[in-house]
Parts: C-alpha cells; sequence; structure tokens
C-alpha cells in the first residue's frame, strides 16, 4: 500500500527545508518510515551542472514526482521540500501519486528579501545572480493547494508541523494518513 507524499512548496527561503526536516523526525517519533528528499540536495545528486532555467528546472521537478511515486509505492512515507514552480508538475503528482497531499508555505516577497538566508535574493538584486523564482522567473504558485500555510511573522517551524500532522495525519491516526 502507497503511503502519504508530503509535498512541501513555496519560494526560496519559506522554510521548506526546516519544515519537512521536523516533520520527518515527527513521522519516524510514531515509527513510521519516512524519507526527506530535499530540492536543494536532489539538484546534487540528479544534476549538479544543471543550470537554473526554467526547462531545467521543470526537467529535475519531474523527476522528483517520480522518485516520490516509486518510494511511497514501497509502503515508505515522502517528505519533499522543493519550489515547485509549475503547475504541470503539480497536476502530474495529484494524477499519478496516490495520497499526494500538497502543502503550500506562502511567505510574502518581502519578507522572504528579509530573510535571504542563502543571499539569493540579494545575489539577484546586486545582478550577481538570475533565475530566482518569484523574482526575474515567474513562479506559477499553487492554484489548489491541500494546505496553504502562511509561514511568516510568529509560526514556528513546529506549529507549522503541528497543522499538516493535525490535517493529514491525526483524523487518519490508524493508518497514519495513508
Amino acid at each position: 500500500m502507497s503511503a502519504t507524499v508530503f509535498w512541501i512548496t513555496g519560494l526560496s527561503g519559506a522554510g521548506k527545508t526546516t519544515v519537512a526536516s521536523r516533520l520527518v523526525e515527527r513521522l519516524r517519533a510514531v515509527s513510521q518510515p519516512a524519507l526527506l528528499l530535499d530540492g536543494d540536495v536532489l539538484r546534487a545528486i540528479f544534476a549538479p551542472d544543471a543550470a537554473h532555467s526554467p526547462e531545467e528546472r521543470f526537467r529535475l521537478a519531474m523527476s522528483y514526482g517520480r522518485l516520490c511515486r516509486e518510494v511511497s509505492a514501497q509502503g515508505i512515507y515522502v517528505v519533499c521540500a522543493t519550489v515547485s514552480m509549475f503547475h504541470a508538475v503539480r497536476e502530474w503528482n495529484r494524477q499519478n501519486i496516490l495520497g499526494y497531499r500538497e502543502i503550500y508555505l506562502r511567505v510574502p516577497i518581502d519578507e522572504l528579501r528579509r530573510r535571504d538566508a542563502k543571499g539569493l535574493y540579494g545575489a539577484v538584486q546586486r545582478g550577481d545572480s538570475r533565475n530566482l523564482v518569484g523574482v526575474d522567473i515567474p513562479a506559477e504558485l499553487p492554484e489548489n493547494p491541500d494546505l496553504v500555510i502562511d509561514n511568516h511573522s510568529k509560526i514556528s517551524a513546529d506549529s507549522t508541523v503541528g497543522l499538516i500532522w493535525d490535517v493529514f495525519v491525526e483524523p487518519k491516526r490508524g493508518n497514519f494518513g495513508k
């Protein structure tokens, strides 16, 4: 039986990796097999020399979706943290991954620029970099996510994970959201 795929999306700096890591920890704490797939790590594995063009991003995002489907089909929960900027990728996921749950971490662009933990927004502003989704590459923001979390201001990563847990796991506790 397939396990749930938690597809956590949002722009760079939205907190995807932090939330995804804590969700995996919580699943494992209740003895559920869970795999964290982070977009930056997957890029380094699958295509370390790939450009950040929309075409390359699309190709990689489709690979992430196919990997999630394969792992979840083996009964392992998958928590994938990725920008996932394309409607077509998310639609493919919905149609091809049993138990697909799309979670959009929404953060205003001004807050993302303020956070800028990786220095990406500053680099684009200075002209040192290009191809940042939401800045110089238009983002196709999720149209029908299963859950939208405004992940800024006073909400903590643990509170965000708690919301995800309450919506997708707790109501189906007997089978842990399968």
